[in-house]
């Protein structure tokens, strides 16, 4: 039976209200996806993975479904290689929004190119990291992403 406390959004029912621990996983690789799922930790202090496969998606359900109902997540991971609007051009939008702008963005992209890491800093980029290709690495990396974001990082509050 589905939880009546989530909404309903695309293909993918959000919770409702939004848990303070929760991250945005802006990726459209099923198996990146997957691994970050299986990489989070587990339990009652888990944090909620609310996962869009582009980036204008990824805007909407900002925009649209969690800041309207005055929920945000407390982190983004945003991959740079997206279809339909870049991870840059997703970055560049959360950054000159007033409602999303103090919103933790990590990147988390297969590409290591200097350019790359340049202009995500240029457009205020939280954090940039070069996706491990190996499984322990890429679980180390979660893992740590999510004890320092989410338990020792001291986050914004939400804005009612």
């Amino acid at each position: 039976m589905t939880d009546p406390r989530c909404q309903l959004y695309g293909e993918a029912r959000l919770p409702w209200p939004v848990p303070k621990r929760t991250i945005l996983l802006v990726d459209d690789n099923k198996a990146d996806v997957e691994l970050v799922r299986r990489s989070l930790s587990i339990g009652p202090n888990a944090p909620t993975l609310l996962v869009a496969d582009d980036g204008v998606e990824a805007l909407r359900m900002l925009r649209e479904t969690l800041l309207r109902n005055h929920a945000e997540p407390a982190l983004i991971l945003l991959d740079l290689n997206l279809p339909r609007k870049t991870g840059h051009e997703v970055l560049e939008e959360i950054k000159e929004d007033p409602a999303l702008r103090h919103i933790p963005v990590v990147i988390l992209s297969s590409s290591n190119s200097e350019r790359d890491v340049s202009k995500a800093y240029e457009l205020h980029a939280n954090c940039y990291l070069t996706k491990p290709m190996d499984l322990d690495g890429f679980a180390n990396i979660l893992q740590s992403i999510e004890r320092f974001w989410l338990s020792m990082a001291e986050l914004p509050s939400y804005h009612y």
